[in-house]
Parts: C-alpha cells; structure tokens; sequence
C-alpha cells in the first residue's frame, strides 16, 4: 500500500543439524539442572531444525518473535558454542580483595573501638566508617552488605559482642556470673535462697488490662 509503513524482517536461516548437536541441545532444552536462558536457547534451535518459523517458536516459547530471530540467526553462524552468553567488559571491580579483607577485619572489632556508640555494627555505620578510614573512596550500605552476606558474615543479625568494655565492666560481670553458679561473695547460696533474673524488652510495656482474665482452656 503506498504511503504506508512496511516492517521488513530477514528471513529466517535454515538450522539442520547433526546427531550429536541434536543430542546436546535436547540435554539442554530438557535437562533439570540447565539454566533457564539457556533452556529456551536450546528450544529455538531444536524447533527451528523442525522447520517451523520464528513467529510459531515465538508463541510456543513466550519469547519475541526478534529474540528467536537473534539466537536463530546466531546458532546458523557459530553453532553450539553462540548459545553462550557474550563476555562483556563491564565496569572495574571498585571493591579491591585487599580493601574486602579491611572491612571484614574492621567487623571483627567492636563499633566501642571506633568511637562508634553502637552494640553492633549496621550496613549503614559500616559503610561510613569504611569511608572515614579511607578504605575507599566511596560505598553504599547495599554494596558492604552483599559483601559480607557473601562471606556468610552479618554482623547486624548477631548477639552483642559479650567483652569488657570499661575497666569495672569485668568485676559487674562476674558478680551476676556467680548467681549463675548459685554463689555470693564466694559463699554458696543455701537450699532457701531464690535468684530472681529479670530483662529489660523492648517496646513491651506493664499496663492495666484492656479485656478481662479468661479462665484456661
């Protein structure tokens, strides 16, 4: 029709295959441990060999009719080993080993150690203090987090550090160390006497009861 728009396509290569291209790609297409991409990369070609065109491959696989087109057009030119992906450059590592091997060694340590008034470190505080020490010049909190996750290291999901903080934390500690063992001033605690250990709970309030006591099921 003149005036009007016409989509152009290149017409699809014929793929035919060998016996052992067959049978790779069928590992591929249905194997149980091949990766997704990969699976569908495999089923192109598989049902290309068939003699189908892109646009029925296209319905019959949920991709683009431009995507089977592509890994199409890139089997009929390099075979099997197109199917892979390309290696890209990509941009550099800006999180050097070395400076990795810092941050883990800087959660290790107690944020008390870097002025830090905290009983534990979080993505966010380490990512500041990264950049005080001039590990690096810049990182984001998700940056140190993916790191350490990496490494199976989260110091914000961990217990306190249980250490001596302060000079006179050490005779506190031993003192309650001992009711542990049922002992005062080095003396045992005799049959009648009672260690009552109480907590602190965070946002959890003693009020008046709202509703009235309800008797055991």
């Amino acid at each position: 029709m003149n005036g009007s728009p016409a989509l152009h396509r290149t017409a699809a290569r014929p793929i035919f295959l060998t016996a052992s291209e067959r049978e790779r790609l069928k590992k591929m297409a249905y194997g149980h441990k091949t990766e997704h991409r990969l699976r569908q990369r495999a089923q192109v070609v598989l049902y290309a060999a068939r003699g189908r065109t892109n646009a029925r491959i296209a319905r019959e696989t949920g991709l683009h009719v431009d995507t089977v087109g592509t890994w199409r057009g890139r089997f009929a030119g390099n075979r099997l080993p197109a199917l892979s992906d390309r290696k890209r450059s990509g941009r550099p590592a800006s999180f050097a080993p070395s400076q990795r091997a810092q941050v883990k060694a800087l959660v290790c340590h107690l944020p008390a150690e870097s002025c830090t008034p905290l009983s534990r470190w979080s993505a966010s505080e380490l990512a500041r203090e990264v950049v005080a020490r001039a590990f690096v010049d810049t990182i984001s909190a998700s940056t140190v987090r993916r790191r350490l996750v990496q490494d199976a290291i989260k110091p914000w999901q961990h217990r306190p550090w249980i250490s001596s903080a302060t000079p006179a934390s050490g005779p506190r500690a031993a003192r309650v160390l001992d009711l542990y063992t049922r002992a005062w001033d080095g003396e045992p605690l005799g049959a009648d006497a009672y260690v009552i250990s109480s907590d602190e709970k965070t946002s959890i309030q003693a009020r008046c009861c709202c509703h009235p006591t309800l008797a055991p099921g």
